[in-house]
């Protein structure tokens, strides 16, 4: 009987070792599948992170672009009312630019009107274009400003307004290379003279660093400009020429006029002597 109950016992020792054996290679293989599958879904979702990024990296490109695009053809519309406004105010009889004014300015600023050109320019706020004459007698590249603060003029009410300023003397030209250009404190800023008041005043070839011309609905009025600030805009500045460019290098020549601009030097070129020396 004891041999039996020592084999009886051997044999349980046996099967539960066996059992034993399997249950641990089953829990091993278990928990190597689950390692496994684990280890899997991280790939998965490091690769679905990553189809992510990429996603919101065309969806961020797209975007840029299509805003890139859309302040290129703010741009562009600005120089075209630019060069309409300007063309306008030198060709009007009585109310306009002088010749003998315009023949004596140094730099030429445009702000078109926000009705024409879209751009916001009311009580604190406007865009324009510049371009003064370099060294060779040329016009530079037009630099691409913002104008804000300062009192704008009561008697234009809330109308839209067509700009144009004339920078007439050096300590004029120096103050609007400057980083920012505050018109009435670095220099006096006035209503320049009209039709035959040009030949009768002479005080702007004396003393007037920018002559203002302005006009509202077609009709000319006065405006102050004492406190403004005149700066670079960036963003129209890049649109332009693609790339981040000086305010005093294009406006000193040191910058070249892109295609889309060459309309609006051609306008500021007015009067056949100068377009003829340009032509040469």
């Amino acid at each position: 009987m004891k041999r039996v109950g020592v084999v009886l016992a051997a044999a349980v020792f046996c099967l539960s070792t066996a059992l034993w054996a399997q249950d641990s290679s089953t829990t091993t293989t278990d928990n190597s599948n689950a390692a496994s599958q684990a280890q899997s879904d991280q790939h998965k979702d490091a690769a679905q992170r990553d189809a992510n990024m990429a996603d919101q990296e065309k969806a961020d490109a797209k975007n840029e672009s299509t805003k890139s695009g859309a302040e290129r053809d703010k741009v562009l519309a600005r120089l075209d009312d630019s060069s309409k406004i300007l063309n306008e105010l030198l060709a009007a009889p009585d109310k306009g630019i002088p010749q003998d004014v315009y023949k004596s300015a140094k730099c030429v600023a445009v702000i078109p009107s926000m009705a024409k050109g879209g751009f916001v320019f009311g009580a604190e706020h406007g865009r324009g274009v510049a371009t003064c004459r370099t060294q060779n007698g040329t016009w530079s590249a037009p630099a691409m400003f913002v104008m804000t603060g300062g009192s704008w003029g009561a008697q234009i009410g809330g109308q839209a307004v067509d700009l144009v300023m004339l920078v007439m003397n050096e300590q004029g030209v120096t103050d609007l290379l400057s980083s920012k250009f505050k018109l009435g404190a670095n220099g006096s800023v006035a209503a320049g003279p009209v039709g035959r008041d040009a030949s009768a005043n002479t005080d702007w070839k004396m003393k007037a660093e920018v002559l203002t011309y302005s006009r509202t609905r077609g009709l000319f009025a006065g405006l102050t400009l004492d406190g403004a600030v005149i700066k670079q805009d960036d963003d129209s500045t890049r649109a332009l020429y693609d790339r981040m460019v000086g305010f005093r290098p294009t406006l000193t020549g040191q910058v070249q006029t892109p295609a889309v601009a060459e309309h609006f030097l051609a306008t500021v070129r007015h009067g056949k002597a100068e377009s003829d020396a340009a032509a040469h």
